[in-house]
């Protein structure tokens, strides 16, 4: 039999839930092949079901897909027959970024939490493997797409998923609510992306203020926290940054008085965290700007159901494949207040796209459209592209303008002033005929249009990048190869399988 400790069946379970789901079969479907029943299915995809080694052998058969493997692991790669025009409709899924921020915040309820439409990715498994390791139930429903979270009276923090916690630097994120339920504890340190140095100093300054002292010690986050009083606090954040707003958000949640907080970010990850505190009873004033007011409230308990709002990251990944192959595609549900200096910038480079008129999600809150792209003529932009913190142009959407830009006539210039040494690795487009040179650790200077031919890269060890290569071997005409693919569904949920949809040409394979 396969380990019966909980954590090693949650495990199994969801690589084979994530096998089924990239097979495009229900779990009734599974149940079928293999001769038994849907519920049985359930029961191994929440983990709470023995499975023998038979039993996962007859899995990995009816999946076509190795669940297990003894000896050296096997990668995923992508071979991709590009140089062929996509077409047809889309619709964006929801945000990666958010369902962590989340994920994160439930452990402030008392009371039930479901998140709706939550992205099936390996980066919220992670959270979801640390909260049920420090006893928290966190529930699947029968077809995968809403999560449920119970919150216990007391956490396990001595029993926290250390690995599953050093693989996300989205762990950074407990600082936050657990400075509310814990007087000392500490949290392994945050991984995630290799983008260069991303200090964490930006949370300490944040957090500071609510009492929480953090030191380093023995590859560990060492907190104590110093309970303040109920008077009214102020906090200038240093860094206007997602994750950092975040956790001074959580912090603030919890605590009687009110908090204001100054250079806060008002992205889209940071507004689905709003919109959630607000319904379990944090009042919040200023949602959508950089200064919030938080009336914080130690006893939150309440059953609440959210949905997680569409993700713009997704939404401009999808964009620019029909943008770089000259297709006319509709990405469907697009997240618009966060999309809009996109399409103003891509417009002044010549896209011709269309929109619908504006409707709500299902949360009720943020505005979207549909997006109809058309085969353009592009230019490069007279000025420089580069990031700001919303509402200028999304930081993770940046790295997309450089395989948009090799497509332009002219050049570009991309400086990405955040991130140390995230642009080296957008100079892989090169391989693919591409003429982007590297003018510093941030800025590139990109001149199209490119003739795109194919060839055989190492996927870069940093997600954005990773799919922006992926898109320019779209457009390349003949065979590429792009290796050890893995990183991408840290972000993305089923990305090659969506462009399938479109009429891309990928298959995975292994070796």
């Amino acid at each position: 039999m396969v380990d019966e400790a909980p954590q090693h069946l949650a495990q199994v379970a969801a690589l084979i839930r994530g096998a089924r789901q990239n097979k495009g079969l229900t779990q009734a479907q599974l149940a079928e092949r293999l001769g038994t029943s849907q519920s049985a299915i359930h029961r191994i995809e929440q983990g709470s079901q023995n499975v023998s080694l038979d039993m996962l052998a007859r899995i990995s058969a009816a999946l076509d897909s190795e669940i297990i493997t003894f000896g050296a692991p096997k990668h995923s790669h992508l071979r991709v027959s590009g140089g062929h025009e996509l077409s047809g409709r889309i619709e964006v899924n929801s945000s990666k970024n958010g369902a962590v921020a989340l994920l994160c915040a439930s452990l402030l309820n008392r009371g039930r939490t479901t998140l709706r439409r939550v992205a099936r990715i390996v980066e919220v498994d992670r959270i979801v493997d640390v909260l049920r390791s420090i006893g928290v139930q966190a529930t699947w429903s029968t077809d995968g797409r809403d999560l449920e979270i119970v919150v216990p009276e007391h956490l396990d923090l001595a029993s926290i998923d250390v690995d599953a916690a050093r693989r996300t630097r989205s762990i950074i994120m407990f600082l936050g609510p657990l400075l509310g339920l814990e007087r000392e504890f500490a949290l392994p340190y945050a991984g995630g992306c290799d983008l260069g140095t991303r200090t964490v100093e930006p949370h300490m300054i944040a957090l500071r203020p609510f009492g929480l002292s953090v030191t380093a010690a023995s590859g560990n986050y060492e907190a104590l926290v110093t309970p303040g009083g109920t008077e009214d606090l102020s906090v200038v954040l240093t860094e206007r940054g997602d994750t950092v707003t975040e956790n001074a958000i959580m912090a603030a949640a919890s605590r009687d008085g009110v908090t204001t907080i100054r250079n806060a970010s008002p992205n889209y990850m940071v507004q689905d965290l709003c919109f959630y505190l607000e319904l379990v009873g944090v009042r919040i004033e200023g949602i959508g700007t950089t200064t919030l007011r938080i009336h914080g409230r130690t006893d939150i308990d309440a059953d609440v159901e959210y949905a997680v709002s569409e993700d713009p990251v997704e939404a401009m990944s999808l964009l620019t494949a029909g943008i770089v192959t000259g297709s006319e595609i509709t990405v469907a549900r697009v997240p618009i207040e966060f999309m809009e200096i996109e399409l103003a910038t891509l417009s002044e480079m010549g896209l011709r796209y269309s929109l619908t008129p504006e409707y709500l999600a299902l949360n009720g809150r943020t505005r979207l459209v549909d997006v109809t792209v058309h085969p353009s003529e592009l230019h490069a932009p007279i000025d420089k592209i580069h990031p700001m913190p919303f509402p200028g142009l999304n930081i993770d959407n940046l790295p997309f303008f450089a395989v948009i830009a090799a497509c332009a006539s002219g050049h570009t210039l991309i400086h990405d002033w955040v991130y140390e040494g995230r642009a080296i690795h957008l100079t892989d487009l090169t391989r693919l005929g591409a003429d982007v040179r590297l003018l510093d650790s941030h800025r590139l200077d990109i001149t199209g249009p490119t003739h795109w031919s194919g060839a055989e890269v190492s996927c870069p060890p940093a997600l954005r990048p990773a799919v922006v290569i992926l898109l320019g071997m779209l457009a390349a005409k003949g065979t590429s190869v792009l290796r050890n693919v893995d990183i991408i569904s840290r972000g993305y949920e089923q990305l090659q399988e969506r462009l399938i949809e479109l009429g891309a040409r990928i298959e995975t394979f292994r070796d």
